[in-house]
């Protein structure tokens, strides 16, 4: 009973949602994105997915044990802090959360390897599983989420049922040379090209169809920019002409 009421008293929100909490005492739990320190207050920036808030902290406020073990805390460490959220423009998404008590989860044994500085495509590459918690590509993958969310409800909206393609095809649906080739089993097989095949055949049965799915291209390119691998939408549409297929393109445009 008394865990049930300490939780009703200091509910655990996301950063993202900060702005419905002003005043309120709330616990966040993420990860030390950053920190600095000056004299008798530690700022931790934190964040959980949603957001990043900084989370000001005074030696007067908190446990000593805690603010000390606070000042020496290496990035990526997982934590939950409970404070009193305050407004203020000048923090990154206009919140801060004033720490009252907190409790390290897990500290990281080794240095975390993306610093704060600038690095080189081939080393944020290599540590591409890491590199997803830096800013940017954390912002290209929530413009992504949104995207594919976007034409996911325009088909929706339309009628169109989604079909998935299979990944692996036994024969190419354009040219021969560019499939890759993967052995399955005791028989050979390719990596899709394109779901066409297999929509033609679902517009015969439901009228409106689309596949949305990786694609493979094996096409051998001296740029770094050429995609092996990306995702596309194939739509097929039964009984309509190219007027139609003109239009439902204009409309998604």
């Amino acid at each position: 009973m008394l865990c049930m009421i300490q939780t009703k008293l200091n509910p655990k929100v996301e950063v993202g949602g900060l702005g419905r909490h002003v005043g309120e005492t709330v616990t966040i739990s993420g990860w030390l994105y950053n920190r600095r320190s000056k004299g008798k207050i530690h700022f931790l920036q934190i964040r959980d997915g949603s957001g990043i808030v900084q989370a000001v902290m005074c030696s007067e406020d908190v446990r000593e044990a805690l603010f000390a073990q606070c000042g020496t805390l290496p990035y990526e460490t997982s934590l939950s802090v409970t404070g009193t959220v305050k407004a203020d423009a000048r923090a990154p998404g206009g919140f801060e959360l004033h720490v009252k008590d907190g409790e390290i989860h897990h500290v990281p044994t080794q240095e975390y390897p993306i610093s704060k500085q600038a690095h080189g495509p081939d080393f944020l590459l290599t540590n591409r599983h890491l590199w997803l918690r830096s800013r940017k590509p954390h912002a290209i993958l929530r413009i992504r989420d949104a995207v594919l969310t976007a034409i996911r409800r325009f088909f929706d909206d339309r009628g169109f049922v989604c079909l998935d393609a299979p990944i692996f095809t036994p024969s190419a649906c354009e040219g021969t040379t560019n499939l890759f080739e993967v052995q399955y089993f005791d028989e050979k097989c390719y990596l899709t090209q394109s779901g066409q095949l297999y929509m033609e055949a679902g517009a015969m049965a439901f009228g409106k169809v689309y596949s949305f799915g990786p694609t493979f291209r094996a096409e051998k390119s001296k740029t770094r920019r050429h995609l092996t691998e990306f995702w596309m939408v194939e739509p097929e549409v039964a009984y309509a002409g190219l007027d139609d297929i003109m239009q439902l393109a204009r409309i998604s445009w």
